[in-house]
């Protein structure tokens, strides 16, 4: 069986890739550490928001830019294991990571708050990523992708944005923009995980495997050519994926479907309990005031 090894550096670890996000990550520390005191209404950084912000970068690396991404090239349940983590997990982190007031700056910007308003009302969000997500895991459309370093980076960068306008009716940090009460978030995640149900059984239930770019050696290696270079791809003597692993095509999709609903109800659990404990606290917190406001004439009396 045969490693990554063979593909180089280069392709395995994406160092152009990792500058992008260094010099991104530089740029949210000039903004909110050096140059904090030119903004009006801003606020120190916290180490927590700096900590999350510092998270999603590195996840976005270990994806994207690490051997994790050949592997997705190679094994479909590696690329569903990518793509959980891209819309599931990051940007959750990402929008914490984002001080409140950077927030506040954004949405002073007429256009961005209306664009950003439209899309995270909760029927938008949920049927534009739920509606994006099933529609890239088409077949035809995912071989069609796959086979574009452009289309593949664009398109990866829209789910990215329409999971961020997904999970912000959910998980917003800016109290002015949370519209949705504890009832109707519960609401919210039932319905969005109903709306993936399709896609993934399409994956899980196929008889067949469904995509070229693991079946098809054709297909494959122009979508290798593309993620390790041309070049280098050229270089090897490689006819599939299936000279790195030993799983049928088959059990490979099947286990990319079950692990990507698995994570997702973890995910999506892991929020209920927390949409559920805020929902106590604040229900709690009202009732001893009430209780408090009650008491108060009597103790003056």
């Amino acid at each position: 069986m045969l490693t990554l090894d063979i593909f180089g550096f280069k392709a395995l670890w994406s160092p152009y890739f990792l500058l992008i996000l260094l010099s991104i990550v530089a740029a949210y520390f000039l903004i909110t550490v050096i140059f904090r005191s030119k903004f009006s209404n801003s606020e120190p950084l916290t180490k927590k928001q700096a900590g999350l912000f510092l998270l999603s970068m590195t996840l976005i690396y270990a994806i994207k830019g690490s051997p994790l991404d050949v592997m997705a090239h190679l094994m479909f349940y590696v690329h569903m294991i990518q793509m959980a983590t891209l819309v599931f997990v990051i940007p959750i982190i990402f929008i914490f990571g984002i001080p409140v007031w950077i927030w506040r700056k954004l949405f002073s910007i007429k256009l961005f708050n209306l664009i950003f308003k439209f899309f995270t009302r909760p029927l938008i969000a949920l049927i534009a990523f739920n509606g994006l997500f099933s529609f890239y895991h088409l077949p035809f459309v995912f071989d069609n992708i796959m086979q574009n370093i452009w289309l593949h980076a664009g398109y990866s960068m829209l789910l990215f944005f329409v999971a961020i306008f997904m999970w912000w009716p959910l998980m917003n940090p800016v109290p002015e923009h949370q519209t949705l009460s504890g009832l109707k978030k519960v609401g919210y995640i039932f319905a969005d995980g109903m709306l993936l149900l399709p896609a993934c059984a399409l994956i899980i239930f196929s008889p067949e495997s469904i995509y070229l770019t693991y079946s098809d050696p054709a297909v494959w290696g122009q979508v290798m050519a593309l993620c390790v270079g041309p070049g280098t791809f050229a270089g090897l003597d490689i006819s599939g994926p299936e000279l790195f692993s030993s799983m049928s095509l088959l059990h490979d999709q099947q286990l990319g479907g079950v692990l990507m609903k698995v994570m997702q109800e973890i995910i999506y659990g892991s929020v209920l309990a927390h949409v559920f404990f805020e929902w106590y606290r604040k229900d709690q917190a009202e009732s001893e005031n009430e209780l408090n406001q009650t008491l108060e004439p009597s103790l003056i009396k």
